[in-house]
């Protein structure tokens, strides 16, 4: 396969590239390093000189879009910039890059006959439904400018598969964590920001009393998704949107106390380190546990890590290489 991945430079993209590559195929990487990083797919670039072209591009920009689907066959869509509390700081940045962009990898992509587009949706989606599980068709109203983005995009994708015959599968991403995952930067995510503060024997500060809830999903268990979406036969699979999850939910305090646990197995030091507890953040959902079943049922998602089995895996890459 020709596939272009979007964001290829990033956390979830540089694991896609590899695995891609390694599978075989064809692989171009577009990315403007506004978050990913060149040390995450240079290795690649060394490893993989006939397979894996790197272009330097902006999704905002439609030529860069155009040149990026040229020639490819399949698309992983996972350029966007991520964060609620950057969204909230920066929403006009958060819409041209996540529905301006979208929408012009979208155009680009239809002109360009791709034959499947798959992109990384977003568990915010569910926004303020109380109900657990979440199941792809039950959603909420948004609570950050971040959401209101990812459900456009899922708009948008549906609209095009009614109006131009448009191939496409939405993935809603919940919590990934894993290998490369940037621990550095004002807008991290929680388990490499707490791992950088534990090794550097900080306290780290939870948000709340620690007991608002996510479902932490290992990376492998995404490209198993990412994958499946990319390759199904299952015409019934097509134009559809789907947890990307392990389906098993985890409080911050639970967090805490396992990362402290496989710390310090490194470092006993780590194990009395207590965190500190601030305010409840803005645009923040309480409680977020994903229904796999629909991903079980149509495209044979069987995710192999549990959240602390991946928390194992990831902690030992921080501890190698950060």
């Amino acid at each position: 396969m020709k596939i272009l991945v979007t964001g290829g430079a990033g956390f979830i993209g540089s694991n896609l590239c590899e695995y891609l590559l390694a599978q075989g195929n064809v692989v171009r990487c577009l990315d403007n390093f506004a978050t990913g990083k060149p040390g995450n797919i240079f290795p690649l670039l060394e490893k993989y000189p006939k397979t894996f072209e790197l272009l330097v591009g902006d999704i905002r920009n439609m030529e860069d879009c155009r040149k990026a689907v040229d020639g490819m066959e399949y698309v992983l869509h996972e350029a966007a910039l991520g964060s609620v509390p950057r969204s909230i700081k920066d929403p006009i940045t958060s819409n041209e890059v996540n529905v301006s962009g979208f929408l012009n990898m979208l155009v680009a992509s239809r002109d360009a006959g791709i034959k499947r587009f798959v992109f990384a949706a977003s568990s915010s989606t569910y926004g303020d439904s109380k109900s657990l599980p979440k199941v792809e068709d039950v959603i909420g109203k948004p609570l950050s400018p971040y959401a209101i983005t990812k459900y456009v995009n899922e708009l948008y994708a549906d609209v095009f598969a009614k109006t131009y015959g448009f191939e496409y599968i939405g993935l809603r991403y919940f919590n990934v964590f894993g290998r490369r995952q940037n621990p550095f930067g004002a807008y991290a995510a929680v388990i490499p920001l707490f791992v950088k503060k534990f090794m550097a024997h900080e306290a780290p500060n939870i948000n709340g009393d620690g007991e608002y809830s996510r479902d932490f999903t290992y990376i492998d268990n995404v490209i198993q998704m990412n994958y499946l979406a990319l390759t199904t036969n299952n015409l019934e699979a097509v134009n559809q949107i789907y947890n990307t999850a392990y389906g098993e939910r985890t409080t911050l305090n639970q967090l805490v106390s396992y990362l402290k646990e496989y710390l310090s197995e490194f470092d006993a030091e780590i194990a009395k380190i207590e965190p500190t507890h601030g305010p409840t953040r803005a645009g923040d959902i309480p409680h977020s546990l994903a229904s796999v079943d629909k991903a079980k049922r149509l495209l044979g998602y069987a995710p192999k890590y549990s959240m602390k089995d991946g928390l194992k895996e990831a902690v030992k890459w921080y501890w190698e290489n950060i």
